[in-house]
């Protein structure tokens, strides 16, 4: 069996997104191969325009509904989680999309308001992940930080395949301006 097979059944059978290193475990391969292999399937699923498709979100490859039929879907799964975002949320989680990944503290810099709720609200939508920072280092006050970024729901409810197709997504991902007015919180404290 073929390494883009094997990634397929994992993902196929995966509740959750999995890691490259995770694949490069159970498959025996190294990771730059299994890289290499999830992003043709990221690939080969988007031309194929079936049902079905494969999201790449960093280190992470996911299977997913095709984006065409989330008005099927939506339909099948009708919850208290389906419902429209308010426009607080819609603004977190588009800083979260181009900034992230990004601290709690500050998002609720950038906002200039507590965003716990709507952090809790994104989470339970599966549209943000939570990931807790493990590297100590005694200068960065943000050791042991949980860090946000997008969720493969949010990628696959935009109908993209990667967070970086995003309009502009190069440009604001980079643009400094945000960091210049966080530094200068800090140095006010």
């Amino acid at each position: 069996m073929s390494i883009k097979s094997k990634i397929e059944s994992l993902l196929f059978i995966s509740a959750k997104p999995m890691s490259i290193k995770e694949l490069s475990r159970l498959i025996g391969k190294k990771s730059e191969e299994i890289k290499e292999a999830g992003e043709k399937l990221v690939e080969e699923y988007k031309e194929a325009k079936k049902g079905i498709q494969i999201l790449k979100n960093g280190q992470k490859f996911q299977m997913a509904s095709a984006p065409e039929n989330s008005k099927v879907i939506k339909e099948f799964i009708k919850d208290e989680t389906t419902g429209e975002l308010s426009r607080p949320s819609l603004e977190a989680l588009t800083i979260i999309a181009y900034r992230g990944p990004i601290t709690k503290i500050d998002l609720d810099r950038i906002r200039g308001v507590n965003c716990a709720l709507i952090i809790r609200n994104l989470l339970l939508r599966g549209l943000i992940e939570a990931k807790q920072d493990k590297i100590k280092n005694a200068q960065s006050r943000d050791s042991g930080e949980t860090y946000y970024n997008v969720g493969f729901d949010f990628i696959r409810f935009l109908g993209v395949n990667d967070i970086k197709e995003l309009p502009e997504y190069e440009r604001l991902h980079k643009d400094d301006t945000i960091d210049k007015i966080l530094n200068e919180g800090e140095e006010k404290k």
